[in-house]
């Protein structure tokens, strides 16, 4: 089933797909409606006691509709290639293949289960996190499907993303006979973006990538306007909040320009703590089914940035491994998605520990 974040129809036939799975499973389901599409969200064993276990992940894919013509879905050995299938479809399967096996031997969830499903996480789920961050309210731990390292560790920190869009407007004029009178978009841009470096903190904690710039309307004409889309990763809240400082204080360098920035999505900072019982609890149990399973943070952002950043227990990578995401050669690894359904299997029906802090 092909979900692209910006197609309606198409998500709302996967929704109601994964709806219909879970429900059947033993799910109490709800839709959550949403401008952008309809998220899930669905409990389970609610009569068990104590704080609840979110489950977070999306049905939502980068591919456009019509790829799956092209390349189409395909099962070879023990890779399962097509759009989505490792990002982030193969967990799905995973979670309703972990669900199955408790519901089939009659195994019980220690405490309850939450899912959060949303539709538009790979457009930085403008409505999405909302949906996730009322889900992770009162939770014992977070639980991302998110791949994991190449290597099968989990996540345990993620950079934060900001995507800004700087706008400038100038003055036209003919760059001949009256370039006195014009006031260029484009050389006030650059020059801004110029200004923009020189502000930003340097060092590992901060990127910034300068991903698209557009402006003008002819050689012979002063530009009236420009923009540009740049791209901000950040370590730490601190170089978070010093970048975010760093735009809200833009001022024009010429005279009649007018510069506005604006912030087209972000996803916080969550920075690993020194040490986490979330990952040492699920690094024992994986090793109870003869997993040795890392974890380290990750560069990528995701949902689970919103509940790492607001402090809590959180660890994503939960997903099979796979290769290609966003990729023509996307595929996932069928003997993972089994793996990995075991593990969450196993950590939906044990007793989660008491945090420490």
């Amino acid at each position: 089933m092909e979900s692209p974040s910006d197609d309606l129809e198409l998500l709302g036939v996967i929704r109601a797909a994964l709806g219909e799975q879970l429900t059947a499973l033993g799910g109490t389901v709800q839709t959550v409606c949403g401008p952008d599409g309809d998220h899930l969200r669905a409990t389970f064993g609610e009569s068990s006691a104590g704080q609840h276990v979110l489950v977070v992940g999306h049905f939502d894919t980068v591919c456009p509709a019509g790829t799956l013509a092209r390349r189409p879905f395909n099962l070879d050995g023990d890779w399962a290639s097509g759009p989505g299938t490792f990002d982030m479809k193969g967990a799905l399967v995973a979670l309703e293949l972990a669900l199955r096996l408790m519901r089939d031997i009659g195994l019980p969830f220690a405490q309850p289960l939450h899912v959060v499903l949303v539709c538009d996480e790979e457009i930085s789920s403008p409505d999405g996190r909302n949906v996730v961050l009322a889900g992770a309210a009162g939770a014992a731990a977070v639980l991302g499907l998110e791949p994991p390292h190449p290597n099968g560790d989990l996540k345990n920190g993620r950079r934060g993303v900001a995507r800004i869009r700087i706008d400038v407007e100038g003055r036209e004029s003919h760059s001949g006979l009256a370039a006195a009178d014009g006031v260029s978009a484009i050389d006030e841009l650059v020059d801004q973006l110029v200004v923009l470096r020189n502000k930003l903190p340097q060092g590992p904690e901060l990127s910034c990538n300068v991903g698209t710039v557009s402006g003008g309307t002819r050689a012979n004409v002063v530009a009236g306007q420009a923009s540009a889309e740049v791209g901000l990763r950040f370590a730490t809240q601190e170089a978070e909040h010093a970048a975010m400082a760093g735009l809200a204080a833009i001022e024009r360098v010429r005279p009649g320009a007018q510069v506005t920035t604006r912030t087209l999505s972000s996803r916080p900072a969550w920075q690993p703590a020194a040490d986490s019982w979330l990952v040492d609890f699920i690094r024992a149990q994986a090793a109870q089914l003869g997993e040795s399973i890392g974890a380290r943070p990750a560069g990528g952002a995701g949902d689970t940035n919103f509940t790492g950043a607001a402090g809590i227990p959180t660890v994503d990578g939960l997903g099979p491994l796979g290769h290609g995401a966003h990729a023509a050669d996307e595929r996932v690894n069928v003997g993972a998605i089994l793996r990995r359904a075991a593990l969450l299997a196993w950590l939906f029906a044990t007793q989660f520990p008491a945090d420490p802090r």
